[in-house]
């Protein structure tokens, strides 16, 4: 299995998954401890993380799969949402409580 096929089953076999540096406990930037207290603020539980800095094929694959050059990196539902600028603009307006609210469980 390549790295774009491990993605793809992540993404589309987790609900909420996002792509950080570090982990929810010990993120290892401030975008990514920004993502997840997003995700947390909106009653987020079950979040699939896969760590980048543990694997550089996911690292640099995530940035292929998506087209998006940034991590971190989330997908709800198996759809690219955004990194942590477009996660807190939609977090600010409430469009984010309202997709994550609408995902089937």
């Amino acid at each position: 299995m390549n790295i774009q096929e491990v993605i793809k089953n992540q993404v589309v076999g987790n609900r909420v998954v996002l792509y950080m540096k570090g982990t929810p406990d010990f993120p290892q930037c401030g975008f990514s401890a920004n993502a997840i207290g997003i995700l947390r603020a909106c009653g987020v539980n079950e979040i699939y993380t896969v760590n980048v800095l543990e694997n550089p094929d996911i690292r640099q694959g995530i940035k292929e799969y998506a087209s998006w050059p940034t991590i971190p990196q989330l997908y709800v539902n198996g759809e690219f949402v955004g990194g942590s600028d477009i996660l807190t603009e939609m977090y600010q307006s409430g469009e984010l409580k309202k997709l994550l609210e609408k995902t089937p469980a």
